[in-house]
């Protein structure tokens, strides 16, 4: 088996700068995200509301019974 390589500290250095600067980017752009997408959950979650309830009403409306 080969004995491993010596690995230069430059190359090091730049390798888990990379990787830190990933980490930061990555977190950035999570937060930036994130308030997007719970808007984007609670607005579907209020049309999925209006749409079961008139579904409901349509149900109601074909089976002859109009309660409202």
């Amino acid at each position: 088996m080969i004995p491993p390589v010596q690995v230069s500290p430059l190359i090091k250095f730049t390798r888990y700068s990379a990787l830190l600067v990933g980490m930061i980017y990555g977190k950035k752009r999570y937060d930036y995200l994130k308030p997007i997408a719970e808007e984007e959950r609670r607005i579907e979650a209020e049309e999925k509301k209006k749409r079961e309830e008139l579904e409901r009403i349509a149900k109601e409306i074909a089976e002859g019974g109009c309660s409202v």
